[in-house]
C-alpha cells in the first residue's frame, strides 16, 4: 500500500488561489477514480475536484471557507501500489515529498495523580441529597391552572409589582405553592416567561453562520462598489402600456429563429437591452470601466450587458456578450439560456465576467423604487422595478396605464447627474414609442 497526493489543480488561467467552499468526503471514507472530493470557488465561478485514483481519505488539508493556493495538498489518499509518495530511502519520486499534518487519534486524557492527603479528604466528603420537592425553588416557572390565585405575602406582592411580574407565572416554593422572595429572584434570575394565554416563549439562542463561498464573494464585491464608488440614483416612471401590448402580440406568433427553432419568448429585458444599446450609441461614455487606481476610462465598443440574477447560492451576474450585435429575439434567447446556466450552476467564469453595464431586476418583487448597487468597476446599473396598473391624468381624464419605474446608479466621478438624467430620458422615450426600437 502507497500513499497518493492530491494537489488544488489550476482551475482558471490567471488564479492563483481558490475558496474551498464544499467538502463531498470525509477522513476513512473510500473513493473510486473521478469520485468528485470537493468543491472551489474563485469569481463567482465553481469548479469541482475528482479523484484520479481509488483509495482511502487519510487526511483533508483545509476546512470550508479556507483560501488555497494552486498547487496546494488538498487531499491524502492510501492506494494500492507505491502511489505518488515514496519514503525516504526508496526509489528518486516523481515529487519532491510533501510534509503533511497527521491527524491526532483521539486518546483518553490520562487519569491526574492526586496526592494521598487530597484523596482522603474528598473521600470524606459524601454526596448531598438530592433537594426535597417542598423545600427546594423551582425554576420550572410553569404558569398555574386557569383561575387559581397565586398565595404570597403583601411584601412579596409588592416585590413583583415593582419588578413587572404576574404572579401566575412564578412557581412557589413554600407551603401549598407560597411564593417568596427567593422564588422572586429564581424567576428574575432566569428571565420572565410570556404569559401562557399567548403560547410564545423567548428565543436566546444565537448561530454563528460563516461567511464562505459565493456570499463572500457578494459582501466583497458590495463592500468594494460601496466604499470606492461615490453613487448617484435616479429614477423615473415609464409608461410601458404599448410596449406590453407590442410584447403580447410577438409572443403570439410562432416564428421560426434565424438559427432554427421556434423564436423566445420575449420578456420585458431583451426590449430594454436594445433600448440600452441606441441610447448608449448616443453616450459612449455610460459604456465604461473605470481603474480608479490608476485614474483611467476605459470606454467599451462592445456592449456587453451583465443580468443580475438570483440563485439559490446567491446573486450572480451572468452576461450578454456584444449585445450591439443581437437583436430583440438574440437577446431573448441568451437571457434564458444564461439564466439557467446560473440556476443550475453550470455557467462558466466566461459567462459570468466581462460586463461593461449592468440590469438589475427583482421581476414581480421589484418595488416601487430601489437603489441598485454598481457592479464595480462599471459606471451605471439599471434597476427594474415591478409593474404596476395606475391611473394617468391624459389631459382630460384618468386611465389606466401599465407604469414601471427604473431605479439606475451612476458613477458620480465620471457621470454627472445631467448626463444620467440623458440616458434615461432617451430609453424612456424608446420603451414607451417601443415601434423606434426596431428602427435602425
Amino acid at each position: 500500500m502507497g500513499e497518493h497526493i492530491i494537489k488544488l489543480p489550476d482551475v482558471g488561467e490567471g488564479v492563483a488561489e481558490a475558496e474551498l467552499v464544499e467538502w463531498h468526503v470525509k477522513i476513512g471514507d473510500i473513493v473510486r477514480e473521478d469520485m468528485v472530493l470537493a468543491a472551489v470557488m474563485t469569481d463567482k465561478a465553481t469548479v469541482e475536484i475528482p479523484s484520479p485514483v481509488d483509495g482511502e481519505i487519510l487526511w483533508l488539508g483545509a476546512e470550508i471557507g479556507d483560501t488555497v493556493a494552486i498547487g496546494s495538498p488538498i487531499v491524502r489518499l492510501k492506494v494500492a501500489g507505491e502511489g505518488n509518495v515514496r519514503q525516504q530511502g526508496g526509489a528518486v519520486a516523481s515529487e519532491p515529498p510533501v510534509k503533511l499534518p497527521t491527524p491526532k487519534p483521539e486518546t483518553a486524557a490520562p487519569a491526574a495523580k492526586i496526592p494521598p492527603a487530597a484523596a482522603a479528604a474528598a473521600a470524606e466528603v459524601k454526596p448531598a441529597p438530592p433537594a426535597s420537592k417542598s423545600t427546594g425553588v423551582s425554576v420550572s416557572g410553569a404558569p398555574r391552572p386557569e383561575g387559581e390565585k397565586p398565595l404570597a405575602s403583601p411584601a412579596v406582592r409588592l416585590r413583583a409589582k415593582e419588578a413587572g411580574i404576574d404572579l401566575r407565572q412564578v412557581a412557589g416554593s413554600g407551603p401549598a405553592g407560597r411564593i417568596g422572595h427567593e422564588d422572586i429572584e429564581a424567576f428574575l434570575a432566569r428571565g420572565p416567561q410570556v404569559a401562557k394565554a399567548s403560547g410564545l416563549t423567548r428565543n436566546d439562542a444565537v448561530e454563528d453562520i460563516k461567511v464562505i463561498g459565493l456570499r463572500r464573494k457578494i459582501a466583497e464585491k458590495m463592500t468594494l462598489s460601496k466604499s470606492r464608488i461615490p453613487h448617484i440614483t435616479y429614477v423615473e416612471e415609464i409608461d410601458v402600456t404599448a410596449l406590453e401590448e407590442l410584447r403580447a402580440v410577438l409572443n403570439k406568433e410562432k416564428r421560426q429563429a434565424s438559427g432554427g427553432g421556434e423564436r423566445p419568448k420575449l420578456t420585458l429585458l431583451p426590449f430594454l437591452m436594445r433600448a440600452m444599446v441606441k441610447a448608449i450609441a448616443d453616450q459612449p461614455q455610460l459604456n465604461s470601466l473605470f481603474d480608479d487606481e490608476a485614474g483611467i476610462i476605459h470606454q467599451h465598443g462592445g456592449i456587453h450587458i451583465g443580468i443580475a440574477a438570483q440563485t439559490p447560492s446567491g446573486l450572480v451576474v451572468p452576461v450578454v456578450k456584444h449585445a450591439e450585435a443581437r437583436d430583440i429575439w438574440d437577446c431573448g434567447a441568451e437571457v434564458a439560456r444564461l439564466a439557467e446556466a446560473a440556476k443550475s450552476g453550470t455557467a462558466t467564469r466566461d459567462e459570468l465576467s466581462g460586463s461593461t453595464i449592468t440590469i438589475t431586476s427583482l421581476g414581480a418583487m421589484g418595488g416601487v423604487a430601489t437603489t441598485p448597487v454598481i457592479n464595480h468597476p462599471e459606471v451605471a446599473i439599471i434597476g427594474v422595478n415591478k409593474m404596476m396598473v395606475r391611473p394617468v391624468w391624459d389631459g382630460t381624464q384618468f386611465i389606466p396605464r401599465k407604469m414601471m419605474n427604473l431605479s439606475s446608479s451612476f458613477d458620480h466621478r465620471v457621470i454627472d447627474g445631467w448626463e444620467a438624467a440623458v440616458f434615461i430620458q432617451r430609453i424612456k422615450a424608446l420603451l414607451e414609442t417601443p415601434a423606434l426600437i426596431f428602427v435602425d
